[in-house]
């Protein structure tokens, strides 16, 4: 069975995500925020301190969108991938990076230095200027969602699990509002999926029952 390392609401989300909308067996292993100085024996499974760490048999992985593409690929079949043939497959691989490299990069930038760093290092400055960065990117989306209910291919896919993850994080930052309406819309949509309210109610119960408190990674430091 699948093993996930997790922490709530964190980048490991798109991973759990996905299981969720596959309906794929897992074990959900919680970890306190974050999980290298929190949870110091988590070095020696993953010596990059860092989540998502998917364990497959003797399948490793910390990236959480190749997660999400190695999960489809393991599935074989299943919409939520698009095909080599498929007119789509370019921009479901390049929205399925742009999730993480494009809008999340940014706001991790955004939280280190507004939230994260001691006091004496905060840059409140290069918070907002990430911030910015982070919404002028996302708006290159408004187009594109205007046109269609989903990034590629006419359907959702894994691609919106990555670009979604970036949405949900900027929702606990506080961000929401500042979205573009078609991209408002789109959030509202991913937020009425199934997989997506199971990840929720998964990683919160996963939470309770190992002791790991349930106030989203971004929001546990002042």
């Amino acid at each position: 069975m699948i093993i996930l390392y997790h922490c709530v609401s964190a980048r490991s989300f798109r991973p759990l995500w996905m299981l969720e909308e596959l309906r794929t067996p897992y074990e959900l292993k919680m970890l306190p925020f974050p999980p290298r100085a929190a949870a110091r024996w988590y070095l020696d499974i993953n010596p990059l301190g860092t989540i998502p760490l998917m364990i497959d048999g003797s399948t490793q992985m910390t990236e959480s969108a190749a997660i999400c593409q190695y999960l489809c690929s393991r599935s074989k079949s299943t919409s939520l991938q698009v095909g080599l043939d498929e007119e789509g497959y370019g921009a479901y691989l390049n929205f399925l990076h742009f999730g993480e490299a494009t809008l999340t990069f940014p706001q991790t930038l955004a939280l280190r230095y507004g939230r994260f760093e001691p006091e004496h290092r905060r840059q409140p400055t290069v918070a907002e200027d990430y911030t910015k960065w982070f919404l002028a990117r996302l708006k290159t989306l408004e187009p594109i969602l205007s046109a269609q209910p989903y990034l590629c291919a006419g359907r959702f896919t894994a691609a919106d699990v990555s670009v979604g993850y970036a949405l949900l994080l900027a929702q606990h930052l506080g961000l929401a509002s500042r979205f573009t309406p078609s991209v408002q819309a789109y959030w509202q949509r991913l937020q009425d999926r199934d997989g997506f309210i199971r990840a929720l109610e998964s990683q919160e119960s996963a939470a309770i029952a190992q002791g790991v408190s349930t106030v989203p990674a971004p929001d546990t430091l002042p």
